[in-house]
């Protein structure tokens, strides 16, 4: 039996006429009866009586006018969810970041949804290191970093930039200050995030290096976590600007540069080669690269 068999059999069958059947489905009236005798073949049985006028169906008609109706409509349910992830109607984009990395990659999830608001948009947490070999392994669609990975199979987006900054209250003594020296901040009450990071390793090895203390008092779990620290008076943190602009903008906290601290990044979208991703990780590209304006993607 074949699809296109069987959903001449349903017309029939709701036409109740092998005419009216051949012009709804613009075939001949002989094409009609040919796919009709194929499926009593296939099926060892008569489908219609052909003593009735109105077409009526057999018991054996009856029973596959009623699996074929269901297996027509889930062809054709199957077609069109085909059709929607091809043209990014649905689907899934699947986005790896760390927890700074998701502050850069919202604003781009937020014009997402606006064109394509049907399709699921999840990101899962994953550190920097591990974030190259999980879009190479088909894990997630995206990574944000802030370097450019060596392997050749990825390509990349620069989709901003971001530095580090030193956050205090607006009532702290240095809040009046444009920038600070290391030595002055680490005499600050220095709040620090418990999870390892480069940006971390790179900042105490400084510190090392300059054999200069660091006086970190407080270890907390999370960006927000911190920031409502310092916004309760506990101490001091340096963390990505991005991370705070809303607070920044609003100022609940001030932003004070430690120039040899800062680290200025290009934030970037890793992903692979446009052809081995789906419609709707395509799509998500596509919006990316008119967000921020470039497609600065690595050859």
């Amino acid at each position: 039996m074949t699809f296109e068999d069987l959903r001449v059999f349903v017309t029939v069958a709701a036409e109740r006429s092998f005419s009216r059947a051949a012009r709804k489905l613009r075939r001949t009236q002989p094409a009609v009866s040919q796919a009709i005798r194929r499926l009593e073949q296939a099926a060892g049985e008569r489908l219609i009586d052909r003593s009735s006028r109105d077409g009526t169906l057999t018991d054996a008609g009856e029973v596959l006018l009623e699996y074929g109706s269901r297996l027509i409509r889930l062809a054709d349910e199957a077609a069109g969810a085909v059709a929607d992830l091809r043209e990014a109607r649905s689907g899934r984009v699947v986005i790896g970041a760390n927890e700074g990395g998701v502050h850069a990659v919202l604003p781009l999830i937020a014009a997402f949804r606006r064109d394509h608001p049907a399709i699921l948009v999840e990101v899962r947490r994953l550190s920097a290191r591990q974030m190259p070999q999980e879009v190479s392994l088909r894990a997630v669609d995206f990574g944000v970093v802030t370097f450019n990975p060596p392997d050749r199979e990825l390509a990349s987006l620069i989709v901003t930039t971001d530095e580090l900054v030193l956050l205090v209250r607006p009532d702290h003594p240095l809040a009046d200050r444009r920038q600070i020296t290391m030595e002055e901040m680490g005499r600050q009450t220095v709040i620090a995030h418990n999870d390892p990071s480069p940006t971390r390793e790179r900042v105490l090895k400084l510190y090392e290096q300059r054999q200069t203390q660091l006086n970190i008092r407080l270890s907390l779990p999370s960006l927000d976590a911190i920031k409502r620290a310092v916004e309760m008076g506990l101490g001091v943190a340096l963390l990505p600007r991005r991370c705070a602009q809303g607070e920044i903008s609003r100022g609940e906290l001030v932003e004070i540069r430690v120039p040899e601290l800062r680290s200025p990044r290009q934030v970037r979208l890793v992903h692979r080669r446009e052809a081995q991703l789906s419609h709707a990780a395509r799509a998500f590209l596509e919006v990316a690269r008119r967000e921020v304006g470039t497609d600065q993607v690595r050859s």
